[in-house]
């Protein structure tokens, strides 16, 4: 593992996601799991996120659709509130969806409208 694109990505992942989500997924991580959140950490958020030729709410409203589209429910909820960190609008998280709805089924657009919903309460608390 590179120490350099590792931290990197733990930069970019906890801005993203949050410091404090992030910290815990790494605290309660155990030897099963741990390779899982290293590997996240570098590849997907210090080698992809970390590249300069996208920026990151380009690269969060990307991950809406696909995931939404993949209907990988807890991933998403974690992605709207990264997204919301990352600029992207309530407006703009609706499209997203109309969007899913359209190529990849009412049932997954309608899934992620409900959860977004979700996040946008509990974010408002």
């Amino acid at each position: 593992m590179s120490k350099e694109v590792f931290d990197r990505g733990l930069e970019i992942r906890k801005n993203v996601l949050g410091s404090e989500f992030v910290e815990a997924s790494l605290r309660n991580a155990d030897a099963f799991n741990m390779p899982m959140q290293e590997l996240v950490t570098e590849y997907c958020w210090g080698a992809v996120w970390g590249r300069e030729e996208l920026p990151h709410k380009t690269r969060s409203m990307l991950n809406l659709a696909m995931i939404a589209t993949l209907n990988r429910p807890h991933e998403l909820k974690m992605h709207i509130r990264g997204a919301l960190r990352n600029g992207v609008s309530k407006e703009e998280i609706r499209e997203i969806f109309m969007q899913v709805a359209i190529y990849a089924g009412v049932p997954a657009g309608v899934d992620a409208f409900r959860l977004a919903n979700e996040v946008f309460k509990a974010e408002e608390k």
